[in-house]
């Protein structure tokens, strides 16, 4: 008899969400049964409490209990928002698996149907990331930017209660808990680069299970892969040189030679009175190159002289 395919997961609406998608995509493509198992999390516990995750020491405080549970035999995958992921690797865990990408782009979710451009100046607009902080300054709205903890529905309640006039979220979130209706602006990517790997899934099994060959079989999207694969190299390669908030957005496009990867990152000051954009191409087969190199040459032109305390900034939701 085939065994369960035990899928952990953290215990949110939308961590379970997302990991009913692969679940459903495991149960169909390789049939079998799945259940998820939920695990508690260092950062399901902090935001419980309050605790600013910007001033946390760990990077990878959404996932380490979930890889814990992997390597313990609890679960036999765990599922993860990508943009998580801490960029090193880690012992005896394998990521098998990016899934089909969602829409990586912000969203604003304002009072009365808002835009940030329609917002008035000082209106009070919440994001807990300092990626988002520091591109919010950049735009020059003379908007008041505070922090903001919690699930969606704490964060949009803010709004609705009148403490904020505006919050802003990842599109992807939204899409996946099938409330895109409560979203008044989608960001441009010019106005608001995403997080490193943001809208992507990630998909880890334990390194020496063959059960990795069959999820990446079913499940892996090559152009997601590339993608988030240039975002993360950016990533690390920044984070070696400079503290700053980082945004960073890979595709796939077709060009004349065939398919090219685009990728587009910054990093700013925390004030985002200064920043450092640049983009590269290349191709998808040199993901990690690509994204590489185009950081070294961002720290060359003065991204490395940018600083932010203490920031984690993988915690956008």
């Amino acid at each position: 008899m085939t065994r369960t395919i035990r899928i952990g997961t953290r215990a949110s609406a939308l961590a379970t969400t997302q990991s009913r998608l692969v679940a459903d995509q495991l149960s169909q493509r390789l049939g079998r049964e799945v259940e998820l198992v939920e695990i508690s999390t260092e950062g399901d516990r902090t935001q419980a409490a309050g605790t600013p995750l910007a001033g946390t020491a760990s990077t990878g405080v959404f996932v380490s209990a979930l890889r814990d549970a992997l390597l313990d035999g609890r679960v036999d995958i765990a599922v993860h928002s990508l943009k998580d992921l801490p960029t090193y690797a880690a012992e005896g865990i394998a990521l098998v698996a990016v899934p089909a990408r969602e829409d990586p782009r912000d969203v604003v979710a304002a009072r009365d149907g808002l835009t940030l451009g329609e917002l008035p100046v000082g209106s009070r607009v919440g994001t807990g990331s300092p990626r988002r902080v520091a591109q919010l300054h950049a735009l020059g709205l003379g908007l008041d930017v505070v922090g903001v903890r919690g699930n969606v529905d704490t964060r949009i309640g803010k709004v609705r209660s009148g403490e904020y006039d505006a919050v802003v979220l990842a599109r992807a979130g939204l899409a996946r808990l099938g409330r895109l209706d409560e979203a008044t602006e989608v960001l441009d990517p010019l106005q608001m680069l995403p997080a490193p790997g943001q809208g992507a899934l990630a998909v880890e099994c334990r390194a020496d299970d063959e059960l990795g060959d069959q999820i990446a079989a079913v499940l892996d999207d090559p152009h997601a892969r590339a993608a988030v694969t240039a975002e993360r190299a950016v990533l690390a390669t920044l984070e070696g040189g400079c503290s700053a908030p980082i945004g960073a957005l890979a595709e796939v496009v077709e060009g004349d030679d065939g398919e090219e990867l685009w990728v587009r990152a910054v990093a700013l000051s925390p004030d985002g009175a200064l920043s450092v954009r640049m983009s590269a191409t290349g191709k998808p087969n040199d993901a990690h190159g690509v994204g590489t190199r185009l950081a070294d040459e961002m720290l060359a032109d003065g991204a490395a002289g940018l600083t932010s305390p203490a920031a984690d900034k993988r915690q956008d939701a």
